[in-house]
């Protein structure tokens, strides 16, 4: 016989259903069979079946229902025994049994690293389950075991899945997973599971999602974080996270008449670094280049410049579909030439660039790829232009009109889609087709009218429009005349209505949505919509609508002839400045993904409104870039936007009342050399500045700009401590915090940062959170906590990944690196490697340099001089000017120092030492200062002078405020120093400090 119970209560012989009785008989089975094999009392069974206050006569009824049952099984399997009753069954003849030992036996299989036998054991277990565990048993005692059960079959089915994921099953996985956490919300470990199954799938985008997801309903439902294996498995994908550059469209209709060209394009692209297609608009070049980006076998990156303005906006644009940042959340603004960070990030990089639309900006367009193919061999690139770039070795890919033949299929392939049943007379197609110059824009613009003009008047319709232009200027290209003429049918089409709400959404930049389209101030804005993008007009994708740049155009020229352009630039610029204010005060706060996400989507609307008002309206020129600058900081565009801020600063003459806080702004944002021209102006504002400015941004603004103060503290971080914003006193005591770091007062520094710590943390910014994390990192590595030191900085990588800030990644994988030098080498070298290669691939030469000076310590330390200065010289060749870099730059000094003394030359090596001290002795560089000076120590004792290497051991000490424990280099040195000559050397002050070190021979 088999008893089963995860399902129906039942009993089944040679696979015949066991008659036992009713609801009350099935239910004292049940009991019997959870305890197969061993006696379960009367009170027992009458508690099950009855509950704490059983009826009178129980003992009687449970003496009925057990002869009922012994009737049905037999009196041999049910046994009378002292005090109650015993199934005399074998647990293996019971499902529960059975699975409660094969889910056992494949959890141990799993533990041991037995993945294949975990699989098929927990498999067999999973299969006895037959639905929903004593599915027919309606008992007190029911509730509770099914708890139970189900809380093993839950363990049994993660346990599988895991087991099953570690033998390469993940993209099998993933939707059975997504079953298991959509059924059980509160339960981290499907959902770990189900990260890391796309983690490996290459889906990480995905797999943050779900944390999100999970993190959000433990916190609103239970009030809880997630737990360290969900935490362990986000962080897993953080560090797997791909940098990717914008791949190419995915093409919604079926390539047709082109194919000739294709091929051509791939044999000049084996032969020529840069290609470029040429004809007229709506030729079919940027199909052309999407299709041949989709057949290249290696990765692409795709990058309109449609959008473009100027072509000073180039660089910029490569940037940003390369998924690179501008400037780091930790660096300042316009700190580095966009063109040089494309070509930093590029130069070791194997990479297909498509540059589209390239004709607008063409000089800009050639002199930057110019640039970019001479310095990064690994790069070819595809053009699209009405005219050849004009750049040495561009091959040109010229494209015809599309020949009868072809065009005669792409009219009927695009026309089926729209009428699918229609009748087409080919003639008349070819007839059609030929009158539109072959040109495929055209061609899919006349099919789309199809659904309501018939065949024979859109010919007679094309006939009347186009006599004229077929006889027109030979000194204006026929082509784009046709195209024009396509766009002006396409517009007579239209009704009053349709043509007012296409021409007001030119002013959009970015596309528009529903709720951003009631700017152009008509009605039934939604079904307008939908009917523009069913003719073509309009492209709709995720609930934005875009114009096809031709198209925007020619309603911009429609908008000007109706005299509203200055109206709808106006309410667009406005209504962006409004959601930019609204943004703002999120992007500090917990919600900042969303927000940054939000605004992202709208970026070139925002610069659009942004251009327009720095030449109509400069007060709402300022009021935005109020408003937008904390988004431009967290995404990274400060450079793009500083030319738009230098031009509204030569637009002023006076700063407009209460905008003295956004002019700041303006003045930091257009860049070092403007800065310059009202420094003043800018510190007055600075000083005079209230507990909580308007503008928070600033704070930061100007602390990258004017560098780390003298003490006193500045008085600005001195009134904002009391602020009712919870952002700026954390960012306040933030800035505290540095200061007694950099006075090596180490008590202080901890309570500022914890106390910073609290305030981002209520704040819930990531930013702040991950900048006050890795402070106390430093000051944990000084107390000698190297794996709490490790634990801080991860958890900082971990929210900085989460903001994309992958310039601050690259800093923090570096200092991660640092802090395992000594202690585990083989993971500090692998942690460099990744720093470097993200620095390279974002383009910031600093932090390479660091990484390359990791590199060149790691080779001192196993003994390789060699190696050891040809990391050091490169990292010193790619340190960058500003006070910035003068940390870096220092290091790099102190590095050679050392690799010249362990060669032997020790001159040299006082010469590199000095550099090093004499960059760092401003109060500012006191963190830089202790590491210049602790590396000249050994010098000093290698030139035989014990007591002058004792004492700049004890000075970088004292300075630091902290022993430097945890360098083996450093405890060796000790040892053969005067313990009395190194705290002399503690306790002098900063000006004999300076003294003792500019009289130094070592210094």
């Amino acid at each position: 016989m088999w008893f089963t119970v995860l399902g129906p209560a039942q009993v089944t012989t040679d696979g015949t259903v066991v008659a036992v009785g009713g609801p009350r008989v099935r239910a004292l089975l049940a009991l019997l069979v959870l305890d197969a094999g061993r006696v379960v009392s009367t009170d027992r069974l009458i508690d099950g079946l009855y509950g704490e206050q059983p009826p009178e006569g129980a003992a009687n009824a449970l003496q009925a229902q057990v002869s009922r049952l012994r009737r049905a099984l037999g009196s041999e399997l049910v046994e009378l025994r002292p005090g109650g009753y015993r199934l005399a069954v074998e647990p293996d003849d019971v499902d529960v049994h059975r699975f409660t030992r094969l889910a056992r036996e494949g959890r141990e299989a799993l533990d041991a690293g037995d993945h294949a036998k975990a699989t098929e054991v927990l498999e067999s277990a999973l299969g006895l389950w037959r639905g929903v565990a004593l599915a027919d048993v309606e008992a007190p005692f029911a509730v509770g075991q099914r708890v139970r059960l189900e809380e093993l079959h839950l363990s049994a089915t993660e346990d599988s899945a895991e087991a099953r994921l570690a033998l390469g099953e993940a993209a099998a996985l993933v939707p059975e997973l997504r079953q298991l956490v959509t059924a059980n919300p509160l339960r981290e470990r499907p959902a770990a599971l189900l990260m890391r199954a796309l983690n490996a799938s290459g889906r990480q985008a995905e797999a943050l999602t779900v944390f999100e997801d999970a993190r959000r309903t433990l916190a609103h439902e239970l009030g809880a974080d997630p737990s360290p294996e969900l935490a362990d498995a986000h962080l897993a994908v953080l560090r797997a996270e791909p940098v990717r550059a914008r791949p190419v469209p995915n093409p919604l209709t079926s390539f047709l008449g082109r194919e000739a060209e294709l091929l051509r394009v791939g044999e000049l692209l084996a032969r020529a670094r840069l290609v470029t297609l040429t004809g007229p608009g709506g030729a079919g070049k940027t199909r052309l280049a999407v299709e041949a980006g989709v057949q290249h076998g290696g990765e692409t990156c795709f990058v309109d410049f449609s959008p473009l303005r100027d072509g000073s906006e180039v660089p910029h644009a490569v940037l940003d579909a390369l998924g690179l940042r501008e400037s780091g959340l930790f660096g300042s603004p316009g700190q580095t030439d966009a063109v040089e960070r494309a070509i930093a990030a590029l130069t070791t990089h194997s990479l297909l660039l498509i540059v589209d639309n390239c004709e607008h900006v063409v000089d800009d367009a050639a002199a930057f790829l110019q640039r970019l193919l001479t310095a990064c061999p690994g790069v070819r690139v595809l053009a699209t232009s009405r005219e050849a770039l004009g750049v040495t070795g561009e091959a040109l890919c010229p494209l015809p009109p599309l020949a009868p033949e072809p065009a005669a299929a792409l009219f009927a392939e695009r026309a089926a889609a729209v009428v699918p049943d229609a009748v087409l007379d080919e003639v008349v197609v070819r007839r059609i087709c030929t009158a539109l110059d072959g040109l495929p824009l055209a061609i899919e613009l006349a099919a789309a009218r199809l659904r309501t003009i018939p065949l024979a008047q859109l010919e007679s319709r094309l006939d009347d429009r186009f006599r004229v232009l077929s006889r027109g200027s030979r000194t204006a290209a026929p082509r784009h005349q046709t195209l024009r003429a396509v766009v002006e049918w396409s517009w007579d089409l239209l009704d009053p209505a349709e043509q007012e709400l296409l021409r007001r959404l030119s002013v959009f930049a970015g596309g528009a949505t529903v709720e951003s389209a009631v700017v152009c101030g008509v009605s039934e804005v939604d079904d307008l919509l939908a009917g523009l993008v069913e003719k073509s007009l309009l492209e709709a994708e995720d609930g934005r609508f875009r114009l096809l740049e031709t198209i925007r155009a020619y309603g911009a020229e429609r908008l000007a002839e109706a005299g509203e352009r200055e109206r709808f630039s106006r309410a667009h610029a406005e209504h962006f400045r409004s959601l930019a204010r609204t943004a703002d005060p999120h992007l500090r706060r917990a919600e900042q993904l969303t927000w940054l996400a939000r605004l992202t989507a709208e970026h070139a609307n925002l610069h659009a409104a942004l251009r327009w008002a720095v030449d109509a309206d400069v007060r709402l020129a300022l009021e935005l870039i109020g408003a937008l600058s904390c988004y431009w900081w967290l995404r990274g565009v400060l450079s793009e936007v500083a030319p738009q801020a230098a031009r509204l600063l030569d637009r002023l003459d006076t700063v407009p009342d209460g905008l003295a806080e956004e002019y700041a702004l303006a003045v930091l944002i257009a860049g070092p050399s403007t800065v310059e021209n009202h420094f003043q102006y800018v510190e007055e504002i600075m000083r005079a500045l209230p507990g909580t400015p308007r503008q928070p941004y600033l704070l930061v603004a100007w602390a990258l700009f004017s560098g780390p103060p003298d003490e006193p503290p500045p008085a600005a971080a001195v009134r904002i401590r009391d602020s009712d914003d919870p952002w700026v006193r954390a960012l306040a005591h933030f800035s505290m915090s540095y200061l007694d770091l950099f006075g090596g007062r180490l008590a202080g520094a901890e309570r500022e940062f914890r106390t910073a710590l609290e305030f981002f943390r209520s704040a819930g910014d990531r930013w702040g959170t991950a900048q006050v994390l890795d402070g106390l990192a430093t000051l944990t590595e000084f107390a000698g906590e190297r794996e709490r030191s490790l634990a801080l900085t991860d958890e900082a990588i971990a929210l900085v990944a989460e903001l994309g800030a992958r310039e601050e990644l690259t800093e923090l994988w570096c200092r991660r690196a640092d802090r395992l030098r000594h202690s585990d080498p083989a993971v500090a070298r692998a942690d460099y490697e990744r720093s470097a290669e993200l620095a390279r691939r974002v383009g910031v030469p600093a932090t390479l340099a660091l990484a390359h000076l990791g590199f060149a310590e790691l080779a001192r330390l196993r003994g390789d001089l060699a190696e050891a200065r040809r990391w050091a010289e490169q990292a010193l060749g790619e340190c960058g000017a500003g006070w910035q870099s003068t940390g870096a730059r220092s290091r790099v000094l102190t590095a050679l120092g050392r690799i010249a003394e362990a060669t032997g030359d020790l001159a040299g090596s006082r010469a590199w030492h000095r550099q090093a001290i004499e960059l760092t002795l401003d109060r500012r560089f006191r963190h830089d200062l202790v590491v210049a000076v602790a590396g000249a120590a050994p010098l000093a004792l290698a030139e035989g002078d014990p007591p002058r290497a004792a004492r700049l051991l004890g000075i970088a000490e004292g300075l630091r405020g902290a022993p430097l424990a945890g360098d083996p280099e450093v405890d060796l040195l000790r040892a053969r120093l005067a313990a009395e000559e190194v705290d002399r050397g503690r306790r002098m002050s900063y000006p004999e400090v300076r003294a003792y070190l500019r009289g130094s021979p070592s210094a």
